[in-house]
């Protein structure tokens, strides 16, 4: 709700993704904006979001350059190292000129308390914001717990130490923030990253993108290991070659370190006239890409990393009505319930199975997709997530 008196201000910090680009990191300062907060937002430079600063609907927006996208130990050093340079520099520069109250921290990576912890010195509060479990993400990145697994370990323990209240993106990540971070059960807030409806509209398809074929299978999201795009691959090279279904097209939307990887991938399956990769587009090309798609894929390995993770991606092929195929892991399950098939874990030819048998039956993609829709509707759009943020806000502000 909104407040009388002098206005409180904000000063989110997130490193992976520029703003507004970053969905859930814009939603939630624009409904801070909206509830007479001032907002201002720290973040990296990217593609299309190069200005350095820049105020976008009532929002600061102060960017920074990273090195490199990382992969690698040294990868991932050099990138928190020159993060944490530019956040510390620009709070400052926020501190000295709009000045803020609170530092609502996003993650990745768990670092952020450093920046969080000297400003609580100065009177400041530390909000976290738990996008990501980060020890869970190293190990299935680099399938092994060794020294920097328990690095992030710590990280994450001293992040819920310092933080004064905690918002979480569902339950699992709740229970962590309680049982591992050891946080009071009444300062842990469950703030869900649904979408709006207003964003992603629905629109008629756009035939050329099924290549002259009868149907398209839909993708979006991050090119990563742990986002199974192998395991969609090999899936699709099922379909195509051994099931010999010639009719099938494959989108798949999105950027990240495995794209290269991925459409050489492709190739060496016998896929590349079968698949096209966009890489990162603007949001109409995504739109257009899903509301053709027959049917939308989630291929997100089965590990512990995912089990206990939402994926925006899901609630977007919900809202726009698509039915999904997807591994069976707690969290999707969560937020599809009756939107999706669900293939046995990290079978990809049983992905194929249940991708195949949705695209044969148009009656049950018309249940699936409606059910969705409606789900999201009625229960998992951002507007039913406002008032838990700005519950955690009269928290951390009573």
């Amino acid at each position: 709700m909104a407040f009388a008196g002098k206005k409180r201000r904000v000063l989110i910090i997130v490193e992976n993704l520029p703003s507004p680009f970053d969905r859930r990191v814009w939603q939630e300062a624009t409904t801070l904006l909206e509830a007479g907060y001032e907002v201002s937002i720290i973040c990296p430079t990217g593609k299309g979001y190069e200005k350095k600063h820049e105020v976008i609907d009532g929002v600061y927006i102060y960017r920074h350059n990273l090195p490199l996208e990382a992969e690698g130990a040294m990868g991932y050093l050099m990138e928190y190292s020159a993060a944490l340079f530019w956040e510390f520099i620009l709070a400052w520069r926020v501190l000295l000129t709009r000045g803020f109250d609170v530092v609502h921290a996003c993650n990745p990576p768990d670092n952020i308390f450093l920046v969080g912890g000297f400003f609580k010195l100065l009177g400041k509060k530390f909000l976290f914001d738990h996008h990501d479990i980060n020890p869970e993400l190293y190990e299935a990145k680099f399938s092994r717990r060794d020294f920097f697994y328990r690095v992030m370990l710590a990280w994450e323990r001293w992040t819920f130490r310092l933080a004064d209240v905690s918002i979480a993106t569902n339950e699992s990540y709740r229970r962590i923030a309680i049982e591992r971070g050891k946080m009071s059960e009444d300062r842990v807030f469950v703030v869900r990253s649904g979408p709006k409806l207003d964003r992603l509209k629905i629109m008629p398809p756009v035939e050329s993108l099924k290549k002259g074929r009868r149907f398209l299978v839909g993708y979006v999201g991050v090119m990563g290991r742990q986002e199974g795009i192998d395991y969609l691959l090999r899936a699709a090279r099922h379909i195509v070659h051994d099931l010999g279904r010639k009719d099938i097209h494959f989108g798949l939307v999105g950027s990240g370190t495995s794209l290269e990887e991925m459409k050489a991938y492709a190739d060496e399956l016998g896929l590349k006239d079968f698949v096209t990769f966009t890489g990162r587009v603007p949001d109409q090309d995504m739109l257009e890409m899903l509301n053709t798609a027959d049917v939308c894929v989630n291929p997100d390995v089965a590990n512990e990393m995912n089990d206990k993770s939402t994926m925006n991606k899901i609630m977007e092929y919900m809202a726009l009505g698509k039915p999904i195929v997807q591994f069976d892991l707690t969290e999707g399950r969560f937020s599809a319930q009756e939107a999706s098939l669900y293939a046995k874990n990290n079978d990809a030819e049983d992905m194929a199975q249940k991708i195949v048998s949705l695209l044969d039956d148009e009656q049950a993609r018309i249940r699936m997709g409606n059910y969705g829709r409606k789900r999201v509707e009625e229960v998992l759009a951002w507007d039913h997530e406002v008032s838990k943020l700005l519950s955690a806000y009269d928290l951390l502000f009573s």
